[in-house]
């Protein structure tokens, strides 16, 4: 699918738009658009006004012309009359104060009212579209993010808590709020987290914002019920955001018929270049694996520039083409843009888009969407394709709210997405394919399973990575796990509480260095992984005990100097490798290498690859597509293994390169190489 958002409510007072709109459309060989979203002031433009006449012939143009539609439902932004007449619609912050009219999602998910609209809408659009032939899924609402404070939202709340403890005893203990005196003794005292209020109790704090997730699920659900009510074939999604961290999005995991992110990289910026794009695949890995490895779908990505990002960037010439197939090596099946045509006025007006307020095809931006949507064309194989990854990363939600809550060790700089991206970008550098879950997906497809900083852990969790140990796996932790349970609270019997016998270590102390402090790691001689050498570590370091684990190197420095910093430990089948210390990305290179090759996980290619050169892959069982990318200014040669491989990007789409051979990868280069399975 290649295609962008589209939005004709803005521009009925002409009526040329739509023809050249779909002139242009067919000269990018874009097929899909996503209509309609935020359209519902055109939609209802009063109470019980229904105008669809315009949007009729939108889908009907399409249809007669082979384009098709994410038809969208509009409950992102609701219209100024909703708001006047219904102030309960918009939200409350955590100051208590109601929002007045304007933005987007500036509504509240638990009010009656509108929940109420929303289904009278979505049953509408339901019955007049469900059916027709240029709609191919629900495209519901955009991009959910934010939360309400208000009274019907405070008792929701209340209710969602008694469900979860059932007594107020239970929730004291849960919540240990007899620090500083906080005991509950009736439900209506407990209010939301807020600036003036409580917002120290981290359990609280949990709780709230599972709450928030599990509303705007609801929320969604409720969505979606009329649609599937009148066709239960047509697919739903909703446009997710990079790594937002307001909801757990594995909770939609199970709502949605597909995944869909909105990804906008930030790679443009060559001072952390290869950062930044091991950063996205990453997110694409997370979105692939929250589909349970299914492709998904890039619903919004920019065609230039931003103009929210600090600097709006131009992308150099190959970095569209670069960035989209991207997205397609992790496993998309799309490449969709926000937006197609420049909006005339208020905030995105600047916005990058496919036709730019000149109005017409001869920019630079739209040769770059029709040389990808030429390309996108050559992949058909790949729709449908996998990602076989052997190798996962556990990035959690509620850990990482819990451990950015935390007080100590950091408080400045505690650093879990680094943290995370850090372990990821090792693999992402030797073209190892990764999928990015939570603390509860099944661990048995995996060789090898890492988990950053994995300080919040849920009830059966630690038995889980026992038997995956026991069982032949290997596992890799950090400091900062093992710490707290699912309500945040200290295991008792010493860290890393249900990982301590796994691991073999027992955590007595932690250091929190600042900025300016160094220690180092010195790896022991002839320790089992054969690394030499000392590494250098910053901001913490765990003291530790050996309980069964060997120790493979040690501090060098400060009082600790000669205490274990990395540690392995026979488990049935397996190991289990605990890293002590705040590693650089120098040890993580060395370390998983050899951990992959002890795994016996293979890269993408058997070949070294160059620093910024990533390769990633797709396969249907019987072939494999490789996606070599070059993420920096510099031509890099990449020598390949010995297969035949197919050139699928040729001009002639059959260009074989033959074994052994060089290939020339050009800056912001990107080549897609088909060979049989290994």
């Amino acid at each position: 699918m290649h295609g962008a958002d589209y939005n004709p409510d803005q521009w009925q007072h002409d009526p040329h738009v739509l023809e050249e709109d779909i002139r242009m459309m067919k000269l990018a060989k874009c097929n899909v658009m996503a209509v309609g979203i935020f359209a519902w002031s055109a939609l209802e433009p009063e109470e019980g006004v229904f105008t669809f006449d315009w949007l009729d012939r939108v889908l009907d143009t399409f249809a007669a012309n082979g384009i098709y539609a994410w038809l969208a439902t509009p409950s992102g932004a609701r219209p100024s009359w909703m708001a006047e007449q219904y102030p309960e619609v918009l939200r409350v912050g955590p100051n208590r104060v109601r929002n007045l009219f304007g933005a987007r999602h500036n509504h509240c998910y638990t009010s009656p009212v509108y929940r109420e609209k929303v289904s009278i809408m979505n049953r509408l659009l339901a019955e007049r579209y469900a059916q027709h032939p240029a709609v191919v899924g629900w495209h519901i609402s955009n991009e959910y993010g934010g939360e309400c404070h208000c009274d019907y939202c405070q008792e929701a709340f209340r209710e969602w808590l008694k469900r979860k403890y059932a007594t107020l005893d239970a929730l004291n203990m849960a919540w240990w709020t007899s620090f500083w005196s906080h005991t509950y003794t009736n439900w209506s005292q407990i209010e939301s987290p807020a600036p003036h209020g409580e917002n120290l109790v981290h359990a609280m704090n949990l709780d709230w914002k599972r709450f928030v997730t599990d509303q705007t699920v609801d929320f969604c659900r409720h969505e979606i019920e009329p649609l599937k009510a009148v066709n239960t074939e047509l697919p739903v999604t909703t446009n997710l955001m990079d790594a937002y961290e307001g909801l757990n999005y594995w909770k939609f995991a199970n709502v949605l018929d597909v995944i869909s992110w909105d990804a906008y990289p930030t790679w443009h910026d060559a001072s952390d270049q290869s950062n930044l794009a091991a950063w996205f695949s990453l997110n694409h890995d997370m979105f692939r694996s929250l589909g349970g490895g299914k492709p998904f779908l890039l619903m919004e990505s920019t065609p230039s520039l931003t103009n929210w990002q600090p600097v709006s960037k131009l992308k150099k010439p190959g970095m569209h083409l670069l960035s989209s197939l991207q997205a397609v090596a992790h496993g998309s099946d799309s490449v969709q843009y926000f937006q197609w045509r420049k909006s005339r006025g208020a905030s995105e007006k600047l916005h990058g888009a496919v036709i730019d307020h000149v109005g017409h095809e001869h920019t630079r931006v739209f040769q770059d969407v029709a040389e990808l949507g030429g390309a996108l064309e050559k992949l058909t194989d790949l729709i449908g394709t996998r990602v076989p990854a052997q190798t996962a990363i556990i990035f959690d939600w509620e850990n990482r709210w819990a451990v950015k809550d935390s007080q100590g060790p950091r408080n400045r700089g505690i650093k879990y997405e680094q943290t995370v991206l850090s372990h990821y970008r090792a693999f992402w550098e030797q073209g190892v394919p990764v999928d990015v879950i939570d603390m509860d997906c099944d661990f048995s497809k995996y060789k090898l399973i890492v988990a950053p900083m994995l300080y919040l852990v849920r009830p059966g969790v630690g038995e889980r990575i026992e038997q995956f140990v026991a069982n032949g796996g290997t596992f890799v932790t950090t400091y900062w796990s093992g710490i707290v349970d699912e309500n945040d609270l200290c295991f008792q019997g010493g860290f890393p509480g249900p990982l301590r016998k796994t691991l073999g270590i027992w955590s007595e102390e932690i250091d929190g260095l600042h900025d300016h402090e160094v220690n180092r790691v010195l790896f022991t001689e002839g320790n089992a992984l054969q690394i030499t050498g000392e590494y250098e570590v910053r901001e913490l370091c765990e003291l530790i005990h050996t309980e069964g684990a060997q120790t493979l190197a040690v501090y060098g420095d400060d009082f600790y100097a000669g205490r274990p910093a990395l540690t392995v430990n026979a488990v049935g089948k397996g190991k289990a490798y605990y890293i002590a210390a705040r590693t650089n990305q120098t040890f993580q290179s060395s370390f998983y290498k050899q951990i992959l090759k002890e795994a016996g996980i293979d890269g993408a290619l058997q070949t070294d690859l160059p620093a910024e050169v990533t390769a990633q892959i797709r396969t249907d069982g019987v072939n494999e597509f490789i996606f070599l990318m070059n993420f920096s200014r510099k031509t890099h040669a990449i020598t390949l293994d010995e297969q035949a491989y197919t050139d699928m990007l040729a001009s002639d789409s059959a260009l074989s390169v033959k074994i052994g051979s060089s290939l020339q990868l050009q800056p912001y280069g990107v080549r897609i190489l088909k060979r049989s399975k290994r």
